[in-house]
């Protein structure tokens, strides 16, 4: 069966306008970033029991390492390929601040949650402080590295294996760098060394992959996809825990079916419509992918006994919050399907996009109100989506094991390794 995607092809929504005005640049800019690496781990269940929900003692997590797409980009698109124009930004951090939100993301709400700084975004250079971890992640990323097909259909080619080959030259690069610094500024920039084995590492990336197979081949073609992704990714699980890591956050993919984006620019047939009104064959490959990812993590936690894995089930916490906004008025969201950010009478033009009116550019506005939606920019949550997320995650109700984020970590014995002054 073949997916209407004609008006999808022709609006890419992975990259965010920005990438696809720059593909030059980009290119040489991928070349330049590219090394090699690899990511992730979880953990069996006999050293899960020991962090059971009754536990009193919460984790100190001195640091957070994110790789992901724009559901946790914290910046890196918006420091490679142009800043993310206003509104984004406008409701919490009154300016754009790298994310397409009006507001905070849920990689910004977990290290709130663990009382850590917000992650810079590794290749931001003005201000960035990497003392607290830091954040790869990408909008219009995939698990795939991005061959020329989907290059040219407008993803970014800073995939997982470029962000993971970005960490490994950060750990290198601090290695070197902390035995040469003689600048307090310098040192308190950087990660302290043994952090990287003590961290929190976290994943929200599989949407795009999902995205580009729904809009380039048959549902059944994606769902033959979507091994290589999950295979991929739980390799690069296994290359972090040989570089040391041991805890992991990872989250499924969200019900791409019910993005507004794809509801208004491929509408579902009756019959292809779930209870609540998004496209259940979308939603049906997304679940796919979410079986297969929670396999592989099953079969990393008896592989690598003595690591920490959570899978967090993102998918069922953001279709509770849609299902509850669309059965009850008093849920403090309105129209589960509508969006904030947009060009008023525009609807081919999307909350990043500009126009030229009169010789003068004119960017997207806002609604009155961005609390009042799920969707701030018809793909992406708003501040108040995602922390809604975020507070049911985090005391372990989605997660498998069932483990709150404060209790995910593990004292283990680890080298230490101090700057020389």
């Amino acid at each position: 069966m073949r997916v209407n995607v004609n008006w999808i092809n022709s609006h890419p929504i992975i990259l965010k306008g920005y990438y696809g005005l720059k593909k030059n640049g980009v290119q040489l800019f991928a070349i330049g970033f590219v090394l090699v690496a690899g990511f992730w781990i979880f953990a069996p269940i006999r050293s899960l029991a020991k962090l059971a929900v009754g536990s009193s003692e919460d984790c100190q997590f001195p640091a957070i390492y994110n790789f992901g797409d724009s559901n946790s980009d914290t910046g890196s698109v918006s420091a490679a390929f142009g800043r993310v124009p206003y509104p984004n930004g406008m409701t919490f951090f009154g300016k754009p601040s790298g994310r397409y939100s009006d507001g905070r993301l849920i990689i910004d709400f977990i290290a709130e949650e663990l009382g850590l700084p917000y992650l810079s975004a590794y290749l931001d250079s003005i201000e960035a402080n990497f003392s607290h971890g830091a954040d790869f992640a990408a909008s219009g990323t995939t698990i795939q590295a991005v061959d020329g097909k989907m290059y040219g259909s407008g993803f970014n080619p800073l995939s997982l294996k470029v962000q993971l080959s970005q960490f490994e030259q950060l750990k290198a690069r601090t290695h070197e760098l902390c035995n040469q610094a003689k600048s307090f500024v310098t040192e308190s920039r950087l990660p302290r060394f043994e952090d990287f084995s003590k961290a929190l590492y976290t994943f929200d990336i599989g949407q795009n992959d999902i995205h580009y197979g729904l809009t380039t081949m048959s549902e059944d073609q994606v769902q033959q996809m979507i091994p290589i992704s999950t295979n991929q990714l739980a390799l690069a699980i296994e290359s972090l825990y040989k570089q040391g890591a041991r805890t992991f956050w990872i989250h499924n993919t969200g019900p791409i079916g019910c993005l507004p984006y794809f509801l208004i620019n491929s509408p579902a047939k009756p019959e292809n419509s779930d209870q609540i009104g998004c496209i259940k064959s979308y939603n049906k490959v997304a679940k796919e992918f979410n079986k297969q990812l929670k396999d592989r993590v099953l079969q990393l936690q008896i592989k690598l006994p003595d690591a920490v894995l959570a899978y967090v089930d993102v998918f069922s916490a953001k279709y509770s919050l849609i299902s509850e906004a669309k059965k009850n008025v008093n849920s403090g969201f309105i129209d589960p399907f509508g969006f904030c950010c947009k060009h008023p009478g525009e609807s081919h033009l999307l909350c990043w996009d500009s126009r030229i009116v009169n010789g003068t550019e004119v960017f997207a506005t806002s609604c009155n109100n961005p609390s009042e939606y799920i969707s701030w920019d018809s793909i992406h949550y708003t501040d108040a989506a995602n922390r809604w997320v975020a507070n049911r995650i985090f005391d372990g109700s989605f997660s498998d094991p069932l483990l709150p984020i404060k209790k995910a970590s593990r004292k283990l014995g680890l080298p230490h390794f101090e700057c020389i002054s």
